[in-house]
């Protein structure tokens, strides 16, 4: 009988050895990071104290910027302290639990995209009802949900993980834990847990972007259906910004895994998935707030207090 796990720590290898081009990828990782952070947790400030803004599409862009903040930093930081300190090694449960979280957070981000199409239905298609079916009782039980049933999805894969048994090589080719690279390294019969990662990674991609799919299908439709040229384009207006977070979500992800496997694709899936752990999160409340009126004077509002400045 194989011995149990052998192995205490893991060594991520990163992107590349180029030390030149480790200072270039720290300077990336610092500002883009830093603005992630800046940018998302802006607009949680302002959702959570302007009163304006206390609306059910806020309060869902409120946790899905607070989703952003966590999801970045459970791979980013860990990254730019091996770029920086050299140490590339991490323990064997310090891997898991970066595993579990990044998973968690990218299954309820998806939940959350498909949430907040949803509201964007209801908001256009039925604007007489949005209060009551959309209230904020019914809003913080949806975000609830969208937690629960990621981890529910996300438990017993990661279940199957934390008894794989890695015995030949510890060195993960990757710049933080990942179900692949972990797969590649483990010494155990891995076809269950593979199909299984498989399984829930379609389960919640399928699941959400129905949903997305169904509800901006009813929102074109009724806004072709407005007899004002002024009036479909504020309400094509309200959905753009969701419609670009969910094209750069759902399309970087549609890159990754539809594509055949080899050398080459290893290292660009890197890039890819360092740009969606780095980019995206910087990106998204950028999109949200420079294409969002009441965001900006939200802003500025919020600007003019704390310099003392009175408002017009």
């Amino acid at each position: 009988m194989r011995n149990h796990t052998t192995i205490t720590t893991f060594i991520l290898l990163g992107l590349t050895e180029d030390p030149h081009l480790h200072v270039l990828i720290l300077i990336f990782l610092l500002i883009t990071y830093m603005l992630s952070i800046f940018g998302n947790l802006t607009i949680i400030i302002l959702t959570w104290a302007d009163a304006h803004l206390k609306t059910p599409m806020y309060f869902f862009l409120q946790n899905f910027s607070f989703l952003e903040i966590s999801f970045t930093t459970a791979c980013i930081p860990r990254f730019m302290y091996s770029i920086s300190t050299g140490d590339r090694t991490i323990t064997y449960t310090a891997c898991f639990i970066q595993l579990f979280f990044i998973d968690i957070f990218a299954a309820s981000d998806f939940f959350l995209l498909a949430i907040m199409s949803y509201d964007r239905y209801v908001a256009i298609c039925k604007p007489l009802h949005y209060m009551t079916i959309m209230s904020i009782k019914v809003c913080k039980t949806i975000v609830i949900c969208c937690w629960l049933l990621a981890f529910c999805i996300i438990f017993p894969p990661f279940s199957l993980f934390v008894n794989l048994e890695f015995c030949d090589s510890n060195a993960i080719n990757h710049f933080g834990c990942d179900e692949l690279p972990l797969l590649e390294i483990s010494c155990s019969d891995t076809w269950l847990i593979e199909r299984m990662v498989t399984a829930c990674a379609g389960l919640i991609f399928i699941i959400t972007l129905v949903c997305v799919v169904l509800s901006y299908s009813y929102i074109i439709k009724t806004i072709l259906k407005f007899p004002s040229v002024q009036q479909r384009k504020k309400a094509f207006s309200t959905c753009s910004s969701h419609m670009i977070v969910v094209s750069i979500s759902y399309g970087s992800c549609i890159f990754i895994y539809l594509k055949t496997s080899g050398k080459e694709d290893v290292q660009i899936d890197k890039i890819v998935s360092l740009l969606i752990a780095s980019v995206s999160p910087m990106l998204n409340p950028f999109i949200y707030t420079l294409r969002n009126k009441q965001v900006k004077q939200a802003f500025f509002d919020l600007v003019k207090k704390i310099a003392f400045l009175p408002k017009k």
